[in-house]
């Protein structure tokens, strides 16, 4: 074991892999691959600027304390995340891959690894909570806290040690022939080992929001009406956002475990699947966000603010005395306004 942990900061450790793996190796730094770089950097800045939204919004109103929206800023803040390891992940490819040691490799890899991990597990997170609302009709209260925030912790752990097993051990390193294709430093089980754990998480969420769909259905007036399809409209985003994203992704790596060494040529490819893959990442603060409109106003409100900011600069010498309104908050727009108790439904909306 101190052996292979000696060659961890060894810089021809990659290039060997890559040899071993791949036919040819195309690392040069051509217009197209700089075009493709600039544009999944742009992609990824979205990313971390709709997830921080999301997260500023959560933290800055109390209404947003529920167990519900912190399951969502969990998942906002693990796809910011993601979005910030795939710039980074990004930035140390192409050229720049051959130059690293096999400790920044595990560490650039398992970052994203991580990270997106953490997405999936939220993911389902919200779907064992919505199951529990729904389903049970039961609220969290302040006692339930902790076994959110025990929920939300479990979720991260898991996701640390998925992507930190390479490093611990877990990897291919002298032994060229257990290696991965699309990742030439993972061993082919570690791989088959992840497919299957988020191919489990995929079904157990689908069969969450089966068992959503039949109460929904089967409920009585309390829940039923309107509010009923716009659950059961969300729900289906949500659910089909997330098999489009993750599917292909999931099939490349399957391949990649059970085909031979340079012996499947679309696993050269792999990386256009996992960048599709963290379309999820963009995907999911719009469907959240989009479903809720107390979310989306308070989202909105540092863009609204900075309009009125524009505003206010582009009006000064004109006509004295002339102010703008303040922007009211979402308790004084909806003053007067009765509220639901059930955690389902937020001023007649859907939240999910």
């Amino acid at each position: 074991m101190g052996g292979l942990y000696s060659e961890y900061l060894n810089t021809g450790k990659v290039q060997e892999h890559y040899n071993y793996t791949k036919e040819t190796l195309d690392m040069q730094e051509t217009l197209s691959r700089k075009v493709a770089s600039a544009f999944i950097i742009l992609l990824c800045c979205a990313i971390v600027v709709e997830n921080l939204l999301v997260l500023i919004a959560v933290a800055r109103n109390s209404k947003f304390h529920s167990a519900m929206y912190l399951f969502l800023g969990n998942l906002a803040a693990s796809d910011l995340l993601a979005g910030v390891a795939f710039v980074a992940n990004t930035l140390l490819s192409g050229p720049v891959t051959l130059s690293l040691t096999p400790l920044q490799w595990f560490a650039r890899e398992g970052s994203a690894f991580i990270t997106l991990s953490a997405s999936v597990f939220s993911l389902l997170a919200i779907a064992i909570e919505r199951h529990v609302a729904i389903a049970k009709v039961k609220l969290y209260g302040s006692d339930k806290s902790c076994r959110m925030l025990m929920l939300i912790g479990a979720s991260w752990l898991i996701s640390l040690v998925l992507g930190g097993l390479p490093i611990l051990g877990w990897n291919c390193l002298n032994r060229l022939e257990a290696c991965s294709t699309a990742l030439p430093l993972y061993d082919k089980y570690y791989v088959l080992c992840v497919v299957t754990i988020f191919s489990v998480i995929l079904l157990a969420i689908v069969a969450l929001y089966v068992r959503i769909y039949f109460v929904v259905r089967s409920s009585h007036a309390d829940i039923a009406g309107p509010q009923t399809l716009a659950l059961l409209k969300t729900v289906t985003i949500v659910l089909g956002v997330f098999i489009i994203c993750w599917l292909p992704a999931f099939s490349i790596l399957l391949l990649d475990s059970a085909c031979p060494v340079r012996a499947c040529p679309v696993l050269y490819k792999a990386h256009y699947f996992f960048a599709f893959a963290t379309l999820n990442s963009l995907l999911n603060p719009v469907i959240y966000t989009w479903c809720s409109r107390d979310l989306r106003r308070e989202v909105l409100r540092p863009l609204q603010c900075w309009r009125q900011g524009k505003r206010v600069t582009g009006r000064r010498g004109g006509t004295p005395g002339h102010q703008l309104l303040p922007l009211r908050s979402s308790s004084s727009l909806e003053r007067g306004l009765h509220m639901p108790t059930s955690p389902t439904f937020l001023e007649g909306n859907t939240v999910v």
